[in-house]
């Protein structure tokens, strides 16, 4: 018998437990990790960064209003298949997908509600509704919205975040681009103030209407806007594209834009403008040009 003798190991088996999924977000800028619920109490910014992630209609609607204040309009207004689209997925099975998603009946929440006080009429985006998409029912509710404003005597605000007009109401959806400039011409015969907001993305027939029309034009950090996108001018136009192009920051330098506003800041730089529009503007406005 040996001195020493080889020690029998006994093997245990660990099972690796799967980190749940959700709990953690990375900064596409810095490369910082989140904590996922401390992201969404900071409104879905990161702090060191700036970085603004997208955030969902209701979540915003929350962060920006006063507490108990935003009464919905027309939520039971729903999209239907007017021209029976034919695709390898139904548009009837597409909107169902996209209702699953967002827990919204459309890409757009409207109502009415107060800013430090102030009543406005407001309308919110959710990109989550396939793709922020503006359909006959996106184009009625914000043009609801805004004759709301009218028929209210107060100011009205969209937050744009869009893909661009729904292709599968063809024409039906286009014509939501007319639709909602008027809607907006008669708001600024009223003298009534229209603030809007562009939020990561706005683009297509969005931008082309009610998004580029406000007495006053807000965007926040870093949001891609324009009307087609990068890669479809540079096709077209064979021709590179200046640095940052379609971004917030270069519309600011052009004009475009009035200001970047963090979505921090959001509420009470909204507030502000609206109390110098409503006593001191004649409410001339874009949209009455």
């Amino acid at each position: 018998m040996a001195f020493f003798s080889k020690p029998k190991y006994s093997t245990v088996t660990v099972k690796k437990k799967d980190m749940p999924q959700g709990l953690w977000r990375k900064c596409p800028l810095s490369g910082e990790i989140i904590y996922t619920k401390e992201l969404e109490q900071n409104q879905n910014v990161v702090p060191k960064s700036g970085y603004h992630f997208p955030i969902a209609a209701p979540d915003r609607i929350r962060f920006l209003v006063d507490p108990d204040s935003f009464e919905e309009f027309d939520a039971g207004l729903e999209p239907v298949d007017p021209l029976g689209f034919k695709d390898l997925v139904p548009y009837t099975e597409r909107v169902a997908k996209y209702q699953q998603a967002s827990g919204q009946k459309e890409a757009v929440i409207c109502g009415l509600a107060k800013i430090h006080a102030i009543p406005v009429s407001l309308a919110v985006m959710d990109f989550r509704f396939g793709a922020g998409s503006m359909g006959s029912v996106v184009g009625e509710k914000i043009t609801r919205a805004i004759e709301r404003a009218i028929e209210r005597k107060c100011s009205c605000i969209i937050f744009s975040a869009s893909g661009g007009a729904r292709m599968q109401e063809g024409i039906l959806s286009l014509m939501q681009m007319a639709k909602t400039s008027a809607a907006l011409a008669r708001l600024a015969r009223a003298r009534l103030p229209y603030i809007s907001v562009l939020t990561h993305p706005t683009t297509g027939g969005v931008t082309a209407s009610f998004a580029t029309l406000g007495d006053v034009i807000l965007a926040e950090p870093g949001a891609l806007i324009g009307f087609a996108g990068p890669r479809v001018i540079k096709e077209a136009t064979n021709r590179d594209l200046p640095e940052g192009f379609q971004s917030s920051e270069f519309f600011l330098e052009h004009g475009l834009v009035d200001q970047i506003v963090s979505r921090l800041e959001m509420r009470d730089r909204i507030a502000a403008l609206l109390r110098l529009l409503q006593t001191g503007a004649p409410g001339a406005g874009r949209a009455a040009g």
